[in-house]
Formats: C-alpha cells, structure tokens, sequence
C-alpha cells in the first residue's frame, strides 16, 4: 500500500496517507501501479462526464477532461510541451536536453497541446454520439492503457539523463517481474471490461499502441539516447490520442457496417 501511495502522490495531485520512507528506488517499482494510477484518474474524469446528462454533452466531456488535468496537475500535459520544445526546437542532443529542462512554454508545446487536448475532446464527444459509451468505462480505459504504454517505454529502453538534473530518476535496473505484471494487468483489466461489454474487436486498440511504443523508442534514442520524464509524460498523451482514435475508427466502421 506504501508503494501505491508513492505512486498515487508522484503521479497525481490526489490527497495520499502520509509516507515515511523514500528510498531511490520507489520511483521505479512504483510503476507496477502507474496503470492502477490511470484507472483513479479515469474514474474520477468518468464521474465528472455524468454532468453531461445535466447539460449539454460537449460542456460534460471538456469539464472530465479538465478534471483529468487537475486530478494529475497537468504531470503528462508537461512532458507533452516540453518535449515537443526540445525536439521541436533543438538540433543535438545537448541542445534538446537543455530545452527540456527550461521551465518556460514556447510555440511548439503550445500547439502540441492545443491539438492534443482538442483532439481528445472530440474524440469522446464521437464516441458518445456514436455508440451511447459508458464515459466512465472509456475514461477508465484510455488513462489505464495510456499509462501501461508510456510505462512500458521504462522496461525497454534506458534512462537518458547522466548529470543527475532529474527530479526523481528512474533505475533501469530496479525494475522487475511484479512491475511488469502490475503496470500490464492493470492497464488491461479495463480493457478487459470492454471488449467483454462492448466487443473483442476493441482489443485491437492494443495494435497501434504497441506500433506507437515501438516508434517513439526508436525516434528518442536516435536524437538522444533513451527517455527522459517528459519523454514518458509525452508518450502517455500520446497514447491517449491513439487509443481514442482508434476507438472512434472501430465503432465508426461498426456503426456503418450494422447501423
């Protein structure tokens, strides 16, 4: 439970039970409940969305997504801006690195969050047109698998930071079976939920994020070496965008095809 908390207090601004102890390696065995993290955040987002039933269903979404961002203090939306500056805007890895790390906003993390959020939004607003979803299930879901995704990019490349400049830096080596089971089940059992309510086929979504896991290792270790935290921040975003588009293509083709 002390590791859960680690988990919930780093990831989240989510009020925690107090924590004695610290040790260097927490931050990465907590991973085994970054996925478990995701399914409280989803949940509380599905919570706010009800409100949709009480006024317009676009206000009900925008207000989950918001609640999202507040329940975790904008922690991905960050990794999001300042990685889309740093490669956006740096042309070697010294020069990205150094504009990771600077606390200020420029033009490119702007419009990466500008699409990124606004993308979302609609997404959902589709989804719910389309095939009445569960909000709550589908929050629960995207966060969860979202989390598991961006996590997994922990177990198979490496920390890229050597200067000790990171806030809390990950252990490559401190990781092992029960983070992988944890960060993995987790993130699926939502998953699990939906394909057995709404249809197997949604277990397809896991297709693309696998390809998307597989494209942003490779593109950060070819400009610098491996992943930073807003590496990881910015894969989880990531592949929330990818998770609900690919949502919306399958129940689009469902709705076409039956309706």
């Amino acid at each position: 439970m002390q590791l859960f908390f680690k988990a919930l207090a780093y990831y989240t601004r989510i009020p925690t039970p107090a924590i004695k102890h610290f040790h260097p390696d927490d931050a990465t065995k907590a991973i085994r409940y970054f996925s478990l993290v995701g399914i409280v955040v989803g949940l509380i987002c599905g919570a706010v969305s009800l409100s949709g039933m009480l006024m317009s269903r676009g206000l009900g979404i925008l207000l989950a997504v918001a609640a999202g961002i507040l329940a975790t203090g904008a922690f991905h939306e960050d990794g999001l801006a300042d990685m889309a500056d740093g490669f956006g805007g740096g042309y070697t890895r010294e020069k990205i690195m150094a504009i990771m790390k600077d606390s200020r906003i420029g033009s490119y993390g702007v419009i990466a969050l500008i699409m990124l959020l606004a993308t979302k939004v609609y997404a959902i607003y589709m989804l719910w047109n389309f095939s009445r979803w569960n909000l709550v299930l589908l929050f629960a879901t995207y966060h969860a698998l979202a989390r598991m995704t961006s996590g997994s990019l922990i177990f198979c490349s490496t920390y890229a930071r050597t200067d000790g400049s990171a806030k809390i830096a990950t252990n490559d080596h401190a990781w092992g079976k029960k983070e992988v089971a944890g960060l993995i089940g987790f993130g699926l059992l939502p998953l699990g939920v939906m394909c057995g309510c709404c249809g197997w086929y949604y277990g397809l979504v896991l297709l693309p994020l696998g390809g998307l896991l597989w494209w942003f290792r490779h593109y950060c270790h070819k400009h610098i070496g491996g992943y930073t935290g807003d590496c990881l921040g910015a894969l989880e975003q990531l592949a929330e965008v990818v998770a609900l588009i690919t949502f919306n293509l399958i129940a689009y083709n469902l709705y076409e095809i039956y309706i």
